[in-house]
């Protein structure tokens, strides 16, 4: 006999102070904020969006690359050919022409440091499954899509204007990311501030992004602009043992880019403080359980479950439990059997699973005929009037 299911939501009060954070008003079209560690979303605007993404797009092209490097499908020293296609791009290029054969390392650092767009188009080619600039954004669109990037459409491989190439921030935050946690060995070239490739381009050897000088943690990761797009940043920046990564868009100038950067470091690292929630095997709400040996279940989050809030406040953060239940027994230990919903003031809601804190076996054989008569009891006291 199975329980009848319901959805049971649990209220909580949070033993954190915290007051609704200072909002953070951009001046940019589409903005997103993340604290990577705790995964608090700490500023969305126009999010979701697709936009034109500009140079900015480069990023999912440097994702492919590195994949096919730790997959063996491309080495550091590998040097690969420049067709009269890559030549022919225009915009920020590391000057290749159709003689050279350029090393994969130098390719990278020319799309990272010098935002490359001939570097991108040789990089593409190489990997693409047909050989072609346009084979290769099919390949990335499929390749976002099984990343969880649900607003990109790529077409090309660099970020130049063309009809249908559009990403939302929230999908290049998704994007740096997985660059940031997949691939730590290549990483640090996104701080690299100037790279010289065979002393052709003197007037385009520094890396565009305001932040790499200023001493506050930044290093990483893309700048972009087109009159499309307006000037744009993914950025990245850690202090500590917090790491920030944040994407603004469509700002009006270079140097509006730089302040605005700035300051969303500033109020991203100021404003706001890690405090633990509840460790890992701390029971948070207690799940009933449906003809087990005991008849409720500690949850737990399993892992230390930190959040952030303002660095001053006086009130209390509110939360629920859900789970559908009463839960049917047997219960393994670290089972996923609900969903804590932390609402902290002016943030995005936080959800985490909690996981059963121990075993429950299924009840004997009176606790089970015991619990059939409570159902049928409660069955029979809520039959409705008149029926039979």
């Amino acid at each position: 006999m199975l329980a009848h299911l319901r959805s049971t939501a649990i209220a909580l009060t949070l033993a954190l102070a915290g007051l609704p954070a200072s909002a953070f008003d951009t001046s940019a079209n589409a903005a997103y904020v993340l604290d990577q560690g705790t995964g608090t979303v700490l500023l969305s605007k126009n999010a979701d969006e697709p936009l034109p993404p500009a140079s900015m797009s480069k990023l999912m092209t440097l994702y492919v690359a590195f994949e096919a490097l730790r997959d063996g499908r491309l080495t550091l020293d590998e040097r690969l050919p420049v067709s009269e296609h890559a030549m022919s791009y225009g915009g920020s290029t590391m000057f290749l022409n159709t003689q050279d054969r350029v090393r994969v390392e130098d390719l990278l650092r020319g799309i990272i440091v010098l935002s490359g767009n001939d570097a991108c188009v040789v990089i593409a080619e190489a990997l693409s499954p047909d050989g072609t600039e346009a084979g290769f954004a099919r390949y990335m669109n499929r390749r976002a899509e099984q990343i969880g990037m649900d607003n990109s459409n790529f077409a090309n491989s660099n970020g130049w204007p063309a009809a249908g190439h559009r990403m939302s921030v929230h999908d290049l935050a998704v994007l740096a990311n997985r660059l940031i946690t997949d691939f730590p060995e290549y990483y640090p070239l996104f701080a690299e501030e100037e790279f010289e490739f065979d002393g052709r381009a003197p007037s385009n050897k520094n890396n565009r992004n305001p932040l790499l000088k200023l001493g506050i943690g930044a290093d990483g990761l893309k700048t972009g602009h087109t009159q499309e797009a307006g000037y744009g940043l993914v950025g990245s920046a850690k202090q500590g043992d917090r790491r920030v990564i944040f994407v603004i868009t469509g700002l009006d100038s270079t140097a509006k880019r730089a302040e605005e950067a700035e300051a969303i470091v500033n109020w991203s690292f100021r404003h706001f403080v890690e405090k633990t929630l509840a460790e890992g095997d701390e029971a948070v709400a207690q799940a009933q359980v449906w003809m087990g040996a005991q008849g409720s279940v500690d949850l737990v989050p399993g892992e230390d479950l930190s959040l952030l809030i303002p660095v001053l406040g006086d009130k209390e953060i509110t939360a629920e439990v859900v789970y559908d239940g009463p839960i049917n027994a047997p219960i393994k230990k670290g089972q996923q059997l609900a969903e804590l919903i932390i609402k902290p003031e002016e943030l995005p809601e936080i959800r985490r699973p909690l996981v059963a804190a121990q075993d429950v076996p299924l009840g004997g054989f009176v606790v089970r005929l015991k619990t059939a008569g409570l159902m049928l009891f409660d069955q029979f006291v809520n039959a409705p009037a008149g029926s039979s």
